[in-house]
């Protein structure tokens, strides 16, 4: 068959073809991916659905899918907690340029003796540091 016999009904047949692998692709590396990063199965059961998805893959995938789809989501859920929880923290850490009280009160006594703040400044600025 040449290219030019192509009609349109054989050209979306062929993008939806194209579609469905690109699907099942992805929802294979989905399920790889759930498989090896869950800490409630063991290895013989990673490796146990590793084996059956590999063996029968379309029915693998489906079957993982409706027996632990609730769990693949309970894993995105942590997985999204812990990176929100890591970047707050890395926010906070980055934000805080002093390391507490005393170093802020050392760049205070620096300030006031190089004239910048005079002492009633220091000594404002100073109680409320430490309140």
């Amino acid at each position: 068959m040449t290219l030019a016999q192509f009609g349109t009904g054989q050209v979306l047949l062929s993008m939806l073809y194209f579609f469905l692998f690109f699907i099942w692709i992805w929802m294979l590396i989905t399920v790889f991916g759930d498989v090896f990063r869950s800490p409630d199965l063991s290895g013989w059961g990673k490796a146990g659905w590793s084996i059956f998805v590999i063996v029968m893959p379309f029915l693998g995938v489906f079957v993982y899918l409706i027996a632990r789809g609730g769990k693949m989501h309970e894993h995105a859920v942590q997985q999204y907690q812990a990176q929100d929880a890591a970047a707050k923290a890395y926010i906070r850490n980055a934000t805080s340029a002093s390391g507490g009280p005393a170093d802020q009160i050392a760049q205070l006594v620096e300030l006031k003796n190089q004239g910048v703040i005079d002492d009633a400044e220091f000594q404002a600025l100073k109680a409320k540091v430490t309140s």
